[in-house]
């Protein structure tokens, strides 16, 4: 689903009524400055969301590379280890 198309200026004056309906509708919109993209606009609930995916995300490439590399260990020796610290 593309953001919907808002321009700079309407973000100037209807700055109010753009942030209710953000937190409404928590859809992203795309504003506009001389007909050109030029930022996203977002609630601040689904920007938070969308941080922790990336993090996600992001942990599980590390993941996928340590295996990669062969930097992995059994569950074993992960319980083994563990075992040390109590």
């Amino acid at each position: 689903m593309l953001p919907r198309l808002v321009p700079v200026t309407d973000i100037k004056r209807k700055a109010t009524e753009i942030i209710e309906a953000l937190q409404r509708e928590q859809e992203p919109l795309l504003i506009t400055e001389h007909g050109r993209e030029a930022a996203i606009l977002m609630d601040v609930s689904s920007y938070r969301m969308q941080e922790r995916k990336i993090e996600l995300l992001e942990g599980i490439i590390r993941g996928q590379k340590a295996m990669a590399e062969g930097r992995t260990q059994t569950h074993e020796d992960v319980m083994a280890r563990t075992a040390k610290w109590s």
